[in-house]
């Protein structure tokens, strides 16, 4: 099983810990931001639920541009392997 060693971008960094601190975000921006952000260091990387959501997320029409930002941020940290 391959690793990735992707890292969260500074800018997505930055959004997700908005997004936290964020009183009106849903929960599922919370997760996946909480999941950008754990990656941050490159030492960890998605696990498969985490993938599925954030893959959803991106093939809705509801969510907002920001929330789909991190679902693509945390997808393209996933396993290679998976």
């Amino acid at each position: 099983m391959g690793k990735n060693t992707k890292q969260t971008s500074s800018r997505v960094g930055t959004l997700a810990a908005e997004t936290l601190q964020d009183k009106q975000a849903s929960q599922v921006a919370k997760s996946l931001a909480a999941s950008a952000l754990a990656q941050r260091s490159g030492a960890k990387q998605t696990g498969a639920q985490m993938e599925d959501l954030a893959s959803k997320v991106l093939q809705s029409k509801k969510y907002s541009d920001s929330t789909k930002e991190l679902a693509a941020s945390v997808l393209s940290q996933s396993n290679k392997a998976r």
